[in-house]
């Protein structure tokens, strides 16, 4: 799967997503479509405190002129940079360029990056850097495994969150409980430009990765029923713990989608929406496997005896008829003597 990088119309890209490849720059998109209050891009103008700043960062987060660095590669630091303008739109595309490097050798990193869009801004936390509990939809590329019984899958793993405010982050679990999907990406230590997009149109959630200086997109979260209110904030966040590395933003890019909307869609208060999520089963009764794909969890103890007793019940109902049919059969041959 991928999608047209560059001076592309951005909707007619993720439309034709699985059926091209063509070689452009992901990140100057379409300026028509580009909403440049909802972006941070080099130079970075418009960051800071100030009241005419559309960007604010808080904590270890230190801003140049080449990227926009979250922490640094040391232990217990935390930062984050958001946007100060709310975000009205009912469709949208936001392309992250991002990169995490450091020193720390396999699996002796962390812990991560987290991509936000949320009622609240600025609120420091456990996180990734942000608050728990939170209101809106999270992103998280997750560096460090903290669940050493889930080794079903290989980290760094991305994967995506929707929150009322009522649900807490599993940090011991790697979030597995309240995660919607994810996949595992390579995205750490990378000698080229690494890219991730998060697509939100008509209650469709779909996040692809660009990291094997390939030029594509390849899917790795493709999520319906879900609902987001407009007039939430975009925002990004990392943290570190006892092992660390950089986390670093170099753009995030937002772009509208021109999306048809019916009448009642178009007469809703889109404000008023709780971020909700419409499934046939609850995340935490799924577990993706290191490509991707979503697999059953295994069978816990009342399954297994819920599972026994349909099988028993089935072999008495199956004893009960054939004794039935055996019966009448042998009414009716006792007929012919």
């Amino acid at each position: 799967a991928c999608v047209c990088h560059g001076r592309c119309n951005t909707t007619f890209a993720f439309l034709v997503l699985r059926l091209c490849s063509v070689t452009c720059d992901i990140t100057d998109g379409n300026a028509e479509h580009l909403k440049r209050e909802h972006s941070l891009m080099k130079p970075y103008q418009g960051v800071g405190s100030n009241p005419s700043s559309q960007w604010d960062f808080w904590g270890s987060t230190l801003v140049t002129s080449s990227y926009v660095r979250l922490t640094p590669d040391e232990r217990s630091k935390q930062g984050s940079i958001w946007n100060t303008v709310p975000c009205y739109l009912k469709d949208w595309e936001m392309h992250v360029q991002f990169k995490i490097h450091g020193s720390g050798k396999k699996n002796l990193h962390g812990d991560g990056i987290a991509l936000w869009y949320t009622k609240d801004k600025l609120h420091p936390g456990p996180v990734f850097g942000n608050q728990d509990q939170f209101l809106g939809l999270a992103i998280f590329l997750d560096t460090f495994r903290n669940d050493l019984h889930g080794m079903d899958r290989s980290f760094p793993f991305i994967s995506a969150m929707v929150n009322n405010g009522s649900v807490s982050y599993d940090h011991g679990k790697d979030g597995r409980s309240s995660e919607l999907g994810g996949c595992s990406v390579e995205i750490r230590n990378r000698e080229h430009d690494t890219y991730l997009a998060i697509r939100y149109s008509k209650g469709r959630l779909t996040v692809m990765v660009d990291v094997d200086d390939k030029n594509e997109w390849k899917e790795c979260i493709d999520i319906g029923g879900v609902r987001l209110p407009t007039g939430y904030f975009f925002g990004a966040s990392a943290a570190t713990g006892d092992l660390s590395d950089n986390h670093d933003i170099i753009s995030m890019k937002l772009y509208q989608l021109m999306v048809e909307h019916t009448p009642e869609e178009e007469n809703l208060d889109w404000t008023k929406i709780e971020p909700s999520v419409s499934l046939l089963k609850s995340p935490k009764d799924n577990v993706d496997d290191p490509t991707g794909n979503f697999r059953g969890t295994p069978l816990t103890g009342w399954k297994v005896f819920l599972l026994l007793l349909c099988a028993l019940l089935g072999i008495v109902v199956c004893a009960v008829v054939g004794a039935v049919v055996f019966q009448k059969r042998q009414e009716r041959n006792k007929r012919f003597y």
